[in-house]
């Protein structure tokens, strides 16, 4: 095994560890004392701003059907969603945030915008050259890890 292969190994661990038991890798900690999956956390998200049927969401978000339905019975639980009738399809209901729910929302957008800074930050040590490097080696691992 090469110095650098060992390093990435090592480096992946790391990441794996400080990200566990979580879907995704966000910089800061959660303000709130609501305890949401991610799937919730990117439910309420997605929601914001526009209501979004079941069905819409799982497409968004990449998600099944499954998942969703039991994310959104969770929030509506919890008093983060409320479902309303469509005014065209009333067989339709489309989810919208309570206020409960909209700091929720807003702090998780922010945890995206801080990350995708904190990248940012860490690129612009490396050229041009060596950042498409990296974004290939990024694009070529994971697809080797999802065969």
């Amino acid at each position: 095994m090469s110095k650098l292969a060992h390093l990435i190994e090592v480096k992946l661990q790391e990441i794996i560890l400080s990200s566990e038991n979580h879907l995704e890798i966000l910089v800061g900690a959660c303000q709130s004392q609501e305890t949401l999956t991610n799937t919730q956390e990117h439910i309420l998200m997605l929601i914001e701003n526009k209501s979004y049927t079941s069905s819409e969401i799982a497409k968004e978000l990449g998600v099944s059907q499954a998942a969703i339905t039991k994310a959104v019975k969770s929030l509506l639980a919890k008093d983060m969603l409320m479902g309303m009738r469509d005014e065209k399809d009333a067989r339709i209901i489309r989810y919208q945030l309570t206020d409960k729910a909209k700091p929720i929302a807003l702090e998780h957008a922010h945890h995206h915008e801080l990350t995708i800074a904190t990248y940012d930050e860490v690129l612009a040590a490396y050229s041009q050259e060596e950042q498409e490097i990296i974004g290939r080696f990024l694009t070529d691992l994971v697809g080797k890890i999802k065969k």
